[in-house]
């Protein structure tokens, strides 16, 4: 059976996006993109929601191949890992991806009980509905010390979780992640 984790960059005051829609967090210098490299090499498989797969679309193409060496490493991974993409407007996606428009929340359960691994959950919206079925095992919280003083949260609003800490890990650029399993 695979862990479903909720993993996203953030501000410290708690956004994955500013007020404008821009991401607004620095860019992951070598040494933290290695620690996303492999986070998305131990992927099996990934949960997209429409805006943020279409913010990773970036990684499917083929001018990453004349990118830094962690860049074309992150790339092969992402386009290695199989994606199912939930959206209603979407009409087609990538390679190694696959379109839903159905119940999310039935679809991950069964991807859950029938996949060995982990599975990655990208997009706020998207990892709110899962946590509110409580399909998700864990969530990882990597905090750069940025304020954006508002914008998209990490946590949907309205969203009311009991967390239990299962660990605090310092990483370069001032990068803390702070790991969570429900209560």
């Amino acid at each position: 059976m695979a862990r479903i984790v909720y993993s996203m960059l953030m501000s410290l005051d708690g956004y994955i996006a500013g007020p404008d829609g821009n991401i607004g967090l620095p860019v992951p210098e070598e040494e933290l993109h290695r620690h996303f490299n492999e986070d998305m090499r131990l992927t099996a498989i990934a949960l997209c929601g429409r805006r943020m797969y279409e913010t990773m679309r970036f990684w499917d193409s083929p001018e990453r191949d004349t990118a830094a060496e962690v860049e074309r490493d992150f790339a092969r991974a992402w386009r290695e890992t199989p994606k199912i993409v939930f959206s209603t407007t979407l009409r087609a996606v990538g390679a190694n991806a696959r379109l839903a428009d159905d119940d999310a929340v039935a679809m991950a359960g069964s991807l859950k009980a029938q996949t060995d691994g982990q599975i990655s959950v990208g997009g706020a919206g998207l990892a709110a509905h899962l946590a509110r079925a409580g399909l998700i095992d864990e969530y990882r919280l990597y905090i750069h010390p940025v304020v954006l003083g508002g914008g998209k949260p990490y946590f949907q609003h309205g969203l009311s979780l009991a967390l239990t800490p299962l660990g605090t890990e310092r990483l370069c650029q001032g990068v803390t992640l702070l790991r969570y399993a429900p209560a």
